[in-house]
């Protein structure tokens, strides 16, 4: 892998430029776009040179060259230009018929078309020549959102070394859910050709690992995933909203006198105010329901409040969403004729976008905001009235359901599907006394005004580059012809010296049953050379169970470490000798019935027993279905691992369980790092070997076997280079 170098250009990449182009008689007009990511992002400070790529609305042939000259030179934004039709399949088809209901969980409302799929694929091919065209091989690549979720692979097909760092908007599923979509496998892989892959929220990180650890069968540690020979990171960055455009927003002169205005027509009521775009995941019909249902049960308020009602237009073209329009429209009236009066209207119903002074206007004189989505990536309108209420007084109801709401945790808390509950938040909302109002908002307002939009994009940048230098640092390092003879010439010169081996996959090759890796002649020779050195400490370190390692050392002068450090026994007179406390086996007992269902069910799959340790080896079965099964089975008993203290570990055809407290880092720590030997060799060959691997002082020669991104200094490719290095250093 190429050095990596700090990037000196961000590229933005997103569905919508923060320009739209529009024909009008007098030419081209070039607007600020309305809403979204792009007009959010466009306020941010970055230091680097940025440039964005992105689709600026619909434009003629004939335009277009005059479209991109003014884009370029002008704004740095490179346009991606789409036909009608590509557009038509593309974004009203695939990205909100097929994917956004999935995505939201709401597969009733998923369509599936075999045609809209290979639309979005040409529409994130385009995006990929473009990005192509414009981009270094040193600059960072920032991907947004579900329209692109092909885009990283196609990237780095052709920026192999490339920082690409991916941040999906909107929330991410259960793996039962993302299932249903035949291409699942192709956006999972996708996805996972970024650096770095950002969520809103804990829960859409962990979802989005369970897929990966179902369909792909890639286990993580702490949301890094090893693959190949880069490290991919999949983090929480709950996104911000630039606080202080809207906390001064709300002090501003024409804002006052919208807000003044507001007040005349509607009175001294109460204002509770709602605003959505129209789609079938923000709850409106189900607002809609509440606000009937409070009319209902708290009749104390007629005439009193008043609801604002503000519905954004969008995607009406969809089928479904025309038929929400009608029944919100239906709701809305129905209220209206049940409850309004000659001198009282209770809901205000506004069906169009609203300018910027009015929409804080509005933050502004509403006792209440009523935020109540059944599903949202995060929801910033629930930020954005919180940062205008500079006198820390009005009250949010939120939903549970929205990413804000593992923010905004002093909010009044709801689940928009409990129709009397949220009636009633109302009710509290609108006798809240100032004092507790005040308390709960300022400590969101400061939570809001640390951690900003502008604080969000640092910080993924900044994560991308840490992750990105991490994975050069920890890229594939063959043990070179020079390297080694430093190795052998220390290994010389010490005289106390520490080899800690592990075993399957290290020192020989992995069999289709555990006891048919037995170790060959040659290898006894190796070891007993190596441990009838009296400079030398041999270590053999396994997950083999102890009865193995007895059986064909146990006659050596080695020290010999079973089922990764939970046995240990220091030479061949020693015995035995548990490093762990107590009876520690009391989930088998909840894990075992979980493996033996996957043994029925997989042909020549089978559980190995050990003292700490059940492992399902899958070597002998079909090598599809072990594959298949073994990653659901990670997947299964992963979600078990917090309750019973226990780790999963994916192995080669084996998927291992056992106690939390041992380790083969664990292990090291217990008996060797105090121990100042002045060298220390360390061989393994899979990701249980890096938590050694990971604890080794810096000036120890570690190695895993096999070319594979590792915590290790350096690696050789086979274990018949292992054992030529454990000749040459008999030999001295």
């Amino acid at each position: 892998m190429a050095p990596h170098q700090k990037s000196n250009r961000i590229v933005l990449v997103s569905n919508r430029l923060p320009i739209t182009i529009r024909k009008t008689d007098k030419g081209l007009d070039f607007r600020p776009s309305a809403g979204g990511l792009a007009t959010g992002l466009r306020s941010v400070k970055i230091d680097q040179e940025t440039l964005w790529v992105g689709w600026p609305g619909t434009v003629s042939k004939e335009d277009r060259k005059e479209a991109e000259a003014t884009l370029i030179q002008k704004h740095n934004h490179t346009p991606v230009f789409m036909s009608e039709r590509l557009v038509e399949k593309f974004y009203e088809g695939f990205c909100n018929r097929t994917i956004w209901p999935l995505l939201h969980s709401f597969p009733m409302y998923t369509k599936y078309s075999a045609s809209e799929w290979e639309a979005y694929k040409e529409a994130n091919l385009l995006f990929a020549e473009k990005v192509i065209k414009v981009a270094r091989h040193d600059d960072t690549i920032w991907v947004h959102d579900y329209h692109l979720m092909l885009l990283p692979k196609l990237l780095r097909e052709h920026f192999p070394h490339a920082s690409i760092g991916f941040f999906l908007h909107v929330p991410f599923p259960q793996y039962d859910i993302l299932r249903l979509l035949p291409q699942s496998k192709d956006v999972v892989e996708s996805l996972l050709s970024a650096d770095l892959i950002g969520f809103h929220t804990h829960d859409y990180v962990q979802a989005f690992l369970g897929s990966v650890r179902r369909i792909l069968g890639y286990d993580n540690a702490l949301g890094q995933i090893m693959l190949g020979d880069r490290v991919v990171q999949v983090d929480v960055f709950p996104m911000g909203i630039d606080f202080d455009r809207f906390s001064h927003a709300g002090q501003d002169a024409a804002v006052l006198e919208e807000v003044q205005q507001v007040h005349e027509r509607i009175g001294k009521r109460k204002i509770v105010f709602l605003v959505s775009r129209l789609d079938y995941t923000k709850g409106i019909p189900q607002s809609l329901d509440a606000i009937e249902e409070f009319f209902q049960h708290y009749p104390q308020w007629h005439e009193k409040v008043t609801f604002v009602l503000i519905v954004v237009p969008s995607r009406e073209r969809v089928e479904r969403y025309a038929t929400l329009k009608r029944q919100i429209d239906e709701q809305v009236g129905n209220i209206i004729s049940t409850y309004a009066t000659l001198d009282w209207v209770p809901i205000r119903y506004i069906y169009r976008n609203l300018d910027f002074t009015l929409l804080v206007a509005l933050y502004e004189a509403s006792d209440v905001a009523l935020i109540i989505p059944l599903r949202d990536g995060m929801n910033l309108i629930a930020k954005e009235y919180l940062a205008v209420q500079n006198d820390c007084e009005g009250v949010l109801i939120l939903s549970e359901l929205a990413g804000a709401a593992k923010e905004l945790l002093e909010s009044v808390i709801v689940n928009p599907n409990n129709t009397e509950d949220v009636a009633a938040a109302i009710d509290r909302a609108l006798t809240m006394p100032i004092d507790e109002q005040r308390r709960r908002n300022e400590i969101m307002r400061q939570r809001l005004q640390s951690f900003n939009l502008e604080q969000w994009v640092h910080a993924f940048l900044h994560r991308l580059n840490d992750v990105v230098t991490q994975s050069h640092s920890l890229s594939v390092k063959i043990l070179s012809s020079t390297t080694k003879k430093e190795l052998l010439k220390e290994y010389a010169k010490a005289q106390r010296r520490l080899l800690i081996l592990d075993y399957d996959g290290t020192l020989v090759p992995f069999a289709n049953s555990p006891g048919a890796a037995k170790p060959d002649n040659e290898l006894y020779q190796i070891l007993k050379t190596l441990s009838d050195s009296p400079k030398n400490s041999v270590v053999i370190l396994s997950g083999r169970d102890r009865q193995s390692l007895e059986t064909w050392f146990g006659s050596m002068n080695v020290t010999l470490a079973a089922e990764h450090g939970g046995w240990v026994k220091r030479n061949e007179k020693a015995e035995w000798h548990s490093t762990i406390a107590g009876s520690q086996d009391v989930w088998k007992e909840q894990v075992r019935p979980i493996l033996q269902l996957y043994v029925d069910r997989i042909p020549g799959s089978f559980i190995e027993e050990k003292d700490f340790a059940l492992a399902w080896h899958y070597r002998q079965a079909d090598v599809e279905s072990g594959s298949v099964a073994s990653k659901e089975l990670l997947d299964t008993v992963s979600n078990l691992a917090a309750n019973f203290g226990i780790r999963v570990l994916p192995g080669s055809k084996t998927v291992e369980v056992r106690n939390a407290g041992i380790g083969k880092g664990i292990f090291y720590n217990q008996h060797f790092a105090k121990t100042n030997i002045p060298f220390v060799l360390v061989i393994g060959d899979d990701w249980t070997d890096e938590d050694l691997f990971g604890v080794l002082p810096p000036e120890a020669y570690s190695i895993r076997v096999g070319k594979s991104v590792s915590k290790a200094r350096f690696n050789v490719e086979s274990i018949s280079d292992v054992r030529t290095l454990l000749i040459d250093l008999e030999r001295k």
